[in-house]
């Protein structure tokens, strides 16, 4: 099984995102929010929790928003 958390998905912002999540609150909510997501659909791919297709694909969507909002957030933070 693919691994989709963040360390595995942005290996490169792997300082960046722990200094972030120590020092900003909104990341680090949106990071917490990315992981419960991930092992949420990670729990359904395993089949150790039932959902449908539609409710497997908001949550993989969901999971790339949020993804995509801590990246823009990471890309920001290592132009300063």
């Amino acid at each position: 099984m693919e691994q989709h958390d963040l360390n595995h998905e942005l290996p490169e912002y792997r300082e960046q995102i722990h200094a972030l999540k120590m020092s900003n609150g909104h990341f680090a909510r949106l990071f917490d929010e990315y992981h419960d997501v991930n092992r949420h659909v990670v729990r359904v791919e395993v089949h150790a929790e039932t959902a449908t297709d539609f409710e497997l694909e908001d949550l993989k969507k969901r999971r790339l928003k949020l993804k995509d909002e801590l990246y823009e957030m990471l890309k920001s933070a290592s132009v300063n």
